[in-house]
């Protein structure tokens, strides 16, 4: 790394074009995909596609099976891609070649995955939209793996490293909250094509923008010029255990499970608490999640300032709690005497400065640890490090959506406006709550002094 150049500003933000794209396609799936395929109130035009109602055991959803399924397979097919990437040989690098080739493909498995041939509650359709789904998982872990193992390659240092994972959390943000236009978009075409065609058009559209984002670190980048593309030797499965075996590492992914349950299961949730218990439209998820971004952004600044000065810990630790609140907040929507847009932004609001935090600073805890470990052992493995934490909180995402797609339906035939109206939904919030505390009071158990320590000696002996 000796002889390796320090990435600029501009470099990073082409990094994070990448984000844009593939956060766009993730916020597409999340946040739609049940709502396409198990609406709580079937929209004029509109069909069922797959069976409805609890079919598996008489305890799952047909959704909530594909779902949860996608993320076991997202998250067993990490470790395999992050070891292939960890130990590759090209002469573009490690990572590139595969954010390369998984891009176009990415986008495409995003349109199909709303575009079923069968009419009805088909069986056919059950099958195609599993298909298409674990597809979707395999090109987003072949893109995103090895575009994650770069964020400690390019960010070298404490500053650049907290820099470019401020700058990537901007990204996400904007991709995420494209995202959730979806319904205002399809809403201009829904008069000509009616609501499912102008929900798959928007998805085409969207998809096709993201994918030109995405290939521009790919194509733009000179991953030699930056990055240590030397291949590791070993087994995926030994360097994943390897991985495991780091102590600060395994607390860090401990909490980070209870997070992604209880954060999943917010972001799956939230246009059913928009629509069920605020008694909104859809549409309003946007201008929600666009008041929440605008308010988390203003906070971006200060956690960069702050995460400088006084560590990621502490800061993090605090957004765990201070997300509790937003969701126990959620679990009481439509039951204070507040209007349901006001309180769709006081949730807003709430929710802005744990997203900031969040959404900037474990990525830039795991480039520390990762960066500490390859001092300890002389093993560059960052690869494996990011698909090790995805492998853990996507098992903890395909999890929520078992228990949300569940919980959902606990009362979910009484009429609005009856006693126990949107129970299912209130119960959810509050087990997000309890998940996300737990998360927090494991957390303070990540030894960041010692971390640092390590990251600092290696400077001063430089």
């Amino acid at each position: 790394m000796e002889n390796k150049k320090i990435a600029s500003n501009k470099i990073l933000w082409i990094f994070a074009i990448g984000q844009l794209g593939w956060s766009t396609l993730a916020g597409i799936i999340t946040n739609w995909l049940v709502k396409f395929y198990e609406p709580d109130k079937l929209p004029e035009g509109h069909s069922y596609f797959i069976p409805q109602g609890r079919i598996v055991l008489g305890l799952l959803t047909a959704m909530g099976v594909i779902a949860a399924a996608g993320r076991i397979f997202d998250a067993v097919t990490d470790p395999y891609i992050a070891g292939k990437s960890d130990g590759f040989k090209h002469r573009l690098g490690r990572r590139i070649p595969f954010m390369r080739v998984a891009a176009i493909p990415f986008g495409v498995m995003t349109v199909l995955i709303f575009t079923l041939p069968f009419k009805g509650e088909s069986y056919g359709n059950f099958g195609l939209l599993f298909l298409f789904c674990m597809l979707f998982y395999l090109c987003m872990t072949a893109y995103c793996t090895p575009y994650n193992a770069l964020i400690p390659e390019l960010g070298r240092t404490q500053e650049t490293r907290i820099n470019l994972s401020t700058y990537i959390s901007v990204t996400y943000f904007f991709g995420s909250g494209i995202s959730y236009l979806v319904p205002n978009i399809a809403g201009i075409f829904s008069g000509a094509m009616g609501y499912t065609n102008s929900f798959r058009l928007t998805v085409g559209i969207l998809s096709a923008i993201a994918v030109v984002c995405m290939l521009v670190p790919a194509f733009l980048i000179d991953e030699n010029a930056y990055a240590d593309t030397t291949p590791t030797e070993g087994t995926a499965f030994g360097s994943l255990m390897a991985t495991f075996k780091n102590g600060d590492f395994r607390t860090f992914v401990a909490s980070d499970i209870f997070y992604w349950i209880g954060l999943t299961m917010f972001q799956t949730g939230l246009p059913f608490y928009i629509t069920t218990l605020l008694g909104l439209k859809e549409t309003w998820a946007f201008p929600m999640f666009a008041a929440m971004t605008f308010f988390s952004l203003l906070c971006y600044a200060p956690v960069n300032i702050f995460a400088k000065k006084m560590g990621k810990k502490k800061l993090i630790a605090f957004a765990f709690m201070f997300f509790s609140v937003t969701f126990l907040v959620t679990s009481l929507a439509g039951i204070l005497p507040i209007p349901g847009v006001a309180y769709g932004f006081i949730i807003a609001a709430l929710a802005a400065v744990p997203m900031a935090i969040l959404g900037i600073l474990p990525q830039a805890v795991v480039a520390d640890i990762s960066e500490a470990d390859k001092i300890e052992t002389g093993e560059s493995r960052q690869g494996m490090f990011y698909a090790a934490r995805t492998f853990a909180f996507k098992m903890g995402q395909s999890l929520a959506m078992l228990l949300f797609t569940s919980i959902k339906t606990i009362n979910s035939d009484v009429p609005s406006g009856e006693s126990g109206y949107g129970l299912g939904l209130r119960i959810t919030a509050i087990l997000a709550t309890v998940l996300c505390l737990i998360g927090g009071i494991i957390f303070f158990r990540y030894n960041e002094k010692d971390v640092i320590a390590k990251l600092e000696s290696t400077n001063k002996e430089g």
